[in-house]
């Protein structure tokens, strides 16, 4: 790695491109911000970056760069490491859990630490806190050339990094090959596409090369280079040696190979003239992953069978393809290692491997991999040794490389079963990536071997994971147990978990049947796992909410949230909480399950514990945590690649946006909700769109589309109906039946579900109910049902009990009660005022007015909250906590240069100027005691 030489060409024709990166640098001190340079090879990329560079260090800014190199892509965070190294020390200063992270991915913690394998996004957070802490010292430059040849985890950091500098003074600019596919060219920062030089600007450069070459010489040059810098500077070299250009084109090149081709066959022609020894040390330079030239020339010494030195190097020095700097060698281009690559036979290649094998005594991981490249064939020993060694890039954090050292293995292994083993094992480290597309690709290709019948029923497990939100019939759950009771037979308790966890997952997301969730059940009482168990307690909810409800109540009755110290187990406890309906239990499991998620950097698991506590979090009146916890819950399940929860994010946030108001949003989000849930049948998804679109439709003043949007949950032949989510709806459905005149019709509906609560237990539908009771008696009874409503304990579901106050003030100002309805008219529109329930609020006024009240207008604090973005609101509550813009930035993953510069915004909004004041404005309060 390291810089190289600037792209030929330099920089004519390129003022526009090169301007738009300078203006980056110059506005740095304003604005952070990140770009992506893409362009075909030697299109003149690598030229404009070393400009921005220069013109980022004339101007006073520190600069640190990384070229990506095709050799090196397989070494974990070998970039990350490069582009770091100036300010490593700059890291002894992160919070502990940061740095040793950071420290274990560049293999500087011993390898058998304790603390295992670093989360990635831990190591990501170290590395954009180091680099803003360098940017709060002097604005920071940080170029990327070839990001397509990093390796892919420094690839993933530099997108975390690259999304989040918004607020520092800091300036990515990447630089990516046109035609790589990867995650960093395809986020959503801005590109700038370097294209081809006007006919001027070419002309222009080939005068400086081509004095001696005739009139239609440069034409052909000029035609075949196509306004390709590089190429208008490569090929006339290639054209004067008519010669060699002959022997590998003939007269003209062929028109058949594409330019990046004639390019390699320039360079390789070049090649040919170089001494043996020469072609040797550059061979092994080719497929070498460090550049380090004391390796190069000890394996040149290997290969070529005498002894080799630095200077067998200079031919190709003088012919322009490498250059010295300190102790390594760099091509010129990558073309020109690709020339090198290629113009080798495969025997060639591997003997240069097996030379770099040879001299890597000191490092196992680099030294078996070079063993396994230059093997044409099987090899158990190199196999066995590959399996071992995958151990330490995954300590490094680095699970890409674990999967390649994993599929290398199985490829070299001759035993079959042991193959398939070693191909599972990569699709499980594949799972956990997020990449289904891969998994399924080592799934198919293990079954295709001799799989023990334990590693079948495992393969099953593993083709599943992906597929849970794919509705299946009673059949294929009825093979999931079936396969869970092979692992129960096996003694493999921890798969038959996981499998009857899939199964279970399919009678959630999906109505599978009675019969089905039976199964689940009855097969889940058959593991060896101590009763309370976190997962069988999940499964037991998921799978049948209903007819589970007793077990998993009493599961949880026993569970301590003291005393619990994982954070998965947190989840899956708060889970079934949330299947079973009881908010209050669930956003305490999954409110400590995030705090623990935030400091370990395990953010996939903390998208799904967002996501999932936004519905109760909105239930029980926290409706500023539901909308962070739904922006952040969104961003991260797109950041973790889980399409399923990032769907159900996207539903939550549209049933948020229905109650604080904004109707016309929230109607298009459930919109295409239900468009990727209807494929698929998802009845969770589907539901969760009509709960959205019935509180906007009752919020925007509708309640009759309300309550047909609503009624829907409630019909079992309705592809929206679900056991769980229709609970939600119930005092909302029997509000909407009363404002449309539909009151006759929902009468049935509150019977069933009056019947099943005698058994059913669950809060919402309990609290729900007595709402519905309320609303829908009749005059000589309503009294005495909204008194009782309201004397239950409601100290954690304001927002149910200022709609009670709301409800039960607007009847007792029919009956001519004027008097007695201000009081609880009064306290329901300051907690809608509070929560930010706006439409409700406004209604509230409108009644305390008709009954001799004055309305007041919403408090300067709802008015100033409502003013918030997301991520605003989240920051001010951690900061009204009590947390340094540091610890605020630990736990959203965010630089504290970040968090401050949202606290500079967030002080006047709330017209507040210390964080005393910030946390009289937003810190923890009880709306209801306020009322």
């Amino acid at each position: 790695m390291g810089s190289r030489m600037p792209e030929a060409g330099g920089l004519i024709g390129r003022d526009g491109e090169l301007r738009v990166l300078t203006d980056m640098v110059d506005a740095v001190e304003d604005e952070g911000s990140a770009i992506v340079v893409m362009g075909d090879p030697g299109i003149g990329k690598t030229s404009l970056l070393r400009a921005a560079a220069a013109h980022g260090k004339n101007a006073g800014a520190a600069v640190l760069s990384v070229v990506g190199v095709e050799a090196e892509a397989h070494l974990p965070f070998a970039g990350l490491h490069q582009l770091l190294r100036p300010v490593l020390a700059e890291t002894d200063r992160l919070p502990t859990p940061q740095r040793d992270a950071l420290h274990a991915a560049f293999g500087m913690r011993p390898s058998d630490a304790a603390e295992g394998a670093p989360e990635p996004f831990m190591i990501a957070l170290a590395t954009l806190n180091a680099l803003t802490d360098v940017a709060s010292q002097k604005p920071l430059l940080i170029v990327v050339d070839d990001v397509q040849w990093l390796d892919l985890p420094t690839q993933d950091v530099l997108g975390f990094v690259a999304r989040r500098i918004g607020s520092d003074p800091c300036v990515l600019i990447g630089v990516v090959r046109a035609g790589h596919d990867i995650a960093f060219a395809a986020s959503d920062l801005p590109q700038l596409n370097v294209g081809r030089l006007t006919e001027q600007d070419a002309r222009e450069l080939l005068d400086r090369n081509t004095a001696d070459l005739g009139y239609a010489d440069r034409e052909r040059i000029l035609r075949e280079a196509a306004g390709n810098p590089l190429a208008l500077t490569e090929l006339p070299l290639a054209l004067r040696s008519a010669s060699r250009l002959a022997a590998e084109y003939g007269e003209q090149p062929p028109h058949s190979l594409p330019l990046t081709a004639r390019l390699e066959r320039a360079f390789a022609a070049r090649l040919g003239d170089l001494p043996p020894l020469c072609q040797d040390a550059l061979l092994v330079a080719a497929v070498d992953d460090a550049d380090d030239l004391r390796e190069i020339i000890a394996g040149a010494t290997i290969l070529a069978g005498q002894e080799a030195h630095v200077a067998v190097l200079e031919a190709a020095v003088t012919a322009g393809l490498v250059r010295f700097d300190n102790l390594y060698a760099h091509f010129r281009h990558p073309l020109v290692r690709a020339a090198v690559i290629s113009k080798e036979s495969v025997a060639r290649k591997q003997a240069a491997h097996a030379a770099l094998a040879e001299v890597l005594t000191d490092e196992p991981y680099r030294r078996v991999w070079h063993r396994a490249q230059s093997i044409g064939g099987q090899d158990d020993e190199v196999a066995d040794e590959m399996e071992r060694a995958h151990a330490i890039p995954l300590r490094r954090g680095s699970v890409s490389e674990v999967i390649w050292a994993l599929e290398r293995s199985a490829e070299l292994t001759t035993d079959s079963a042991t193959r398939g083993r070693r191909l599972m094992l990569a699709a499980e480290h594949a799972f956990g990536l997020g990449r289904a597309d891969l998994v399924d690709q080592l799934l198919e290709r293990a079954g295709r071997t001799s799989l023990t019948r334990l590693d079948q029923v495992r393969m099953q497990w593993l083709g599943e994971i992906f597929h849970d939100g794919v509705p299946g019939d009673a059949d294929h759950i009825r093979t999931l147990c079936e396969a869970a009771q092979e692992a129960i037979d096996a003694g493999d308790s921890a798969l038959a978990l996981n499998l009857l966890q899939a199964a279970g997952l399919r009678c959630w997301w999906a109505d599978t049947g009675p019969e089905a969730r039976a199964l689940v059940c009855e097969v889940a009482r058959r593991v060896d796992r101590p009763r309370g168990d976190a997962q069988l307690t999940a499964i037991f909810s998921i799978a049948d909410p209903l007819g589970e409800y007793q077990t998993v109540a009493d599961s949880l009755a026993g569970v301590r949230l003291e005393s619990i110290t994982d954070p998965a187990a947190l989840w899956l406890y708060g889970m079934a909480a949330a299947a079973t309906a009881d908010p209050v239990r669930s956003v305490d499991l999954l409110g400590r399950a995030e705090i623990m998620l935030r400091q370990q950097g395990r953010l996939g698991l903390l998208s799904q514990v967002l996501t999932m506590s936004v519905s109760d979090s909105m239930e029980i009146g926290d409706w500023e945590h539901a909308w962070a916890a739904s922006e952040e819950g969104r961003r991260l399940a797109a950041d973790t690649g889980q399409a399923i929860w990032d769907a159900g994010s996207q539903a939550g946030y549209a049933m948020l946006l229905a109650l604080r108001g904004d109707h016309g949003r929230s109607l298009e989000i459930a919109a295409e909700v239900e468009r990727s849930a209807a494929g698929k049948k998802l009845s969770n998804l589907l539901a969760c769109g009509q709960l959205a679109r019935g509180f906007a439709y009752l919020s925007a003043g509708r309640p009759a589309d309300a309550y047909h949007a609503l009624r829907r949950l409630f019909d079992q032949d309705d592809p929206a109906f679900h056991v769980h989510e229709r609970f939600h709806a119930v005092s909302f459905l029997a509000e909407a039946a009363v404002h449309a005149g539909l009151a006759g019709e929902v009468h049935e509906v509150i019977a069933d579900l009056e019947s099943e609560a005698v058994t059913v237990r669950s809060p919402i539908l309990v609290r729900q109910l007595t709402y519905a009771r309320a609303v829908l008696a009749s005059d000589d009874e309503a009294e005495e049902a909204f008194l009782a409503a309201l004397s239950a304990d409601l100290t954690r579901w304001p927002w149910l009990r200022a709609r009670l106050e709301l409800a039960f003030g607007q009847w007792l100002r029919r009956q001519r009660r004027v008097a007695e309805a201000r009081r609880p008219l009064h306290s329901a529109q300051l907690t809608f005022d509070l929560i930010g329930a706006r439409s409700w609020a406004e209604s509230t006024r409108v009644e305390l007015r008709a009954a001799g009240g004055r309305g007041q207008a919403a408090t300067g604090k709802a008015n100033g909250l409502s003013s918030l973005t997301a991520q605003e609101l989240q920051i001010a509550r951690l900061a009204a906590e009590g947390l340094s813009n540091k610890e605020i930035g630990e736990r959203l993953y965010l630089s504290h240069r970040t968090v401050g510069s949202h606290l500079y915004r967030i002080f006047p909004k709330l017209d507040v100027s210390t964080r005393a004041q910030l946390a009289a404005v937003v810190g923890p309060q009880d709306p209801v005691a306020g009322a």
